[in-house]
């Protein structure tokens, strides 16, 4: 949120300065502390986004769930988050970071706790839902307190440490969820929280003293604010969840909450722009470098949620991989992260920032157009070069797209662009998600059909295909003419999926060459190590 000083972008400086941090060359170790901390917190938040993903069979199994509602697992935390994400900045002006963030670790660890305990898919259903409300409140604090707390000196340091969770957690997440299910049971997907979550809570209670509670500001609160935007966000994530899964608008619970969104957008909106103190502040947009750095983090969510969703479909669906398979083979993209980080943050205080994203950029889409090339015998190895292009890709990204979104906000009203900031690339992975399985549903069956239309009697090749097949089953004792149909009708069915995902990535590759026309439009910000950027 802001102070009534600065409205406008323009007079970041004027605000900056009070509230600025000495720009000294060292970090004080109690910030350090506390900043760990959160980055801790804000790590186990997004990892649970996603390490249920690899484990859905075996929650369902142990809790008796049907096919149409373990889905819910994901999605109740998934719309609970995004409800949190941009509210949290309006709760931390009010009762303070320390307080929010304190607390949110603790709910987020109790709910953990009351999720591994569930005995049924409807308490399962509300505990993820509670972790993802309460675990949300802990992703934007992290970002909000990097650009605040820490000399601009420093940025090149603590920037792609946050860049490096928010892309690492949720890449990770069905590898660490495979692991954990396959060696012990699917309840320490949730106990595995509880430890680290009780040293998160009271180290963050003990040394956060960023700011101070304007409990003055609970008087103004805009509760109409509250409820549409909570209407509009979380009923537009489910129509992007559920949406292809339930046919889109032929099933009158998405037209439903599509109109229920529309509703909630219009009200949300009007309060936004004429609520005395709005529980979100948009007027962060007015800054061109944060507007187009939440564009981009829009994009990369689709990339970074999209890409974390269709690797395992495929070594699932064509391989036949299990989830701990799955896991150490998407291990890659992690590694490629985890080793890119340090070059990122040293590049990000030497390079133009947007060389840097333009490098990124080109490496991401470098590993989608090889994946166009997709077969059904693609393995580990096959694999390799795509998700290293795709890890390097993502850190040199997101550390110059986190410095030019945040660099020149005001710390007046750093904790609500953070919250925009997050979202931004939330529902860029919902949308990114919707989009990619919609495409996925029409193109094979446009693929299969295809593929059909040339298999058929007047075929030499497919008739030739037909007779070798059944004459290898008739010796193996088997109804040779009847098995070599059905084994015709698997090998199309199954090319018609590969099919359709290169043409994903296809998609994806388009995507992020067209982010390099977006980075050219930048006004030159200055390196992380030289203070941010200019407007």
């Amino acid at each position: 949120m802001m102070s009534s000083a600065s409205i406008t972008a323009g007079s970041a400086p004027r605000v900056a300065a009070p509230a600025a941090p000495p720009a000294v060359d060292h970090i004080e170790p109690k910030k350090l502390i506390a900043f760990l901390a959160m980055v801790l917190g804000m790590f186990m938040s997004i990892l649970d986004i996603q390490i249920v993903s690899a484990s859905l069979s075996e929650i369902q199994a142990g809790l008796s769930a049907g096919s149409d509602e373990i889905g819910w697992v994901q999605t109740a935390y998934l719309i609970a988050e995004v409800i949190m994400i941009p509210l949290s900045g309006t709760l931390a002006r009010i009762i303070s970071t320390r307080y929010l963030f304190a607390i949110s670790a603790a709910g987020f660890t109790i709910s953990s706790a009351l999720a591994a305990t569930a005995t049924n898919i409807d308490q399962m259903i509300i505990y993820r839902a509670l972790q993802g409300f309460i675990g949300g409140g802990m992703i934007p604090s992290v970002f909000a307190a990097a650009f605040t707390i820490f000399p601009p000196s420093k940025r090149n340091v603590v920037s792609p440490i946050i860049g490096l969770i928010a892309t690492l957690a949720p890449t990770i997440g069905p590898t660490v969820g495979g692991y954990l299910s396959n060696a012990f049971s699917w309840h320490w997907l949730f106990l595995v929280n509880i430890p680290p979550g009780i040293v998160v809570a009271i180290v963050t209670w003990n040394f956060i003293d960023f700011d101070k509670p304007e409990l003055s500001l609970m008087k103004k609160f805009d509760w109409w604010g509250l409820i549409s935007m909570g209407i509009f966000l979380g009923a537009l994530e489910y129509v992007l969840e559920e949406g292809n899964t339930n046919d889109w608008f032929n099933d009158s619970y998405i037209v439903a909450a599509a109109i229920a969104s529309g509703i909630g957008a219009i009200v949300f909106f009007i309060r936004a722009f004429t609520a005395e103190f709005p529980v979100v502040d948009l007027r962060a947009f007015t800054n061109k470098n944060f507007a187009f750095g939440s564009m981009f983090s829009f994009v990369m969510g689709i990339g970074l949620y999209g890409l974390t969703y269709i690797y395992p479909l495929y070594l699932a669906r064509i391989r036949g991989y299990d989830s701990l398979q799955i896991g150490e083979t998407m291990f890659v993209s992690g590694l490629a992260m985890f080793f890119t980080a340090p070059l990122a943050g040293f590049l990000s205080s030497k390079l133009d920032l947007r060389i840097l994203m333009i490098i990124g950029f080109t490496s991401f889409s470098a590993g989608t157009y090889i994946m166009m090339h997709l077969t059904v015998d693609w393995d580990f190895w096959e694999l390799l070069i795509p998700q290293i292009l795709r890890g390097v890709g993502l850190m040199l990204c997101m550390v110059p797209i986190n410095n030019i979104a945040l660099g020149t906000m005001p710390p007046a009203r750093m904790r609500g662009a953070s919250g925009l900031f997050n979202l931004t690339r939330n529902l860029g992975g919902a949308v990114g998600l919707a989009i990619i399985n919609t495409l996925l549903t029409t193109r094979q069956d446009q693929h299969y059909f295809n593929l059909r239309d040339n298999i058929h009697w007047g075929n030499p090749a497919a008739v030739d295909q037909l007779n070798n097949m059944a004459a290898n089953f008739n010796t193996s004792g088997l109804d040779g003419q009847q098995a070599a149909l059905k084994q015709m009708v698997n090998m199309a069915e199954q090319q018609a999926i590969i099919m359709s995902f290169s043409d994903i990535f296809l998609m994806l590759t388009v995507l992020f060459l067209a982010m390099i026309f977006g980075v050219l439009m930048l006004s030159k910000p200055k390196t992380a190590g030289g203070g941010g950027g200019g407007h």
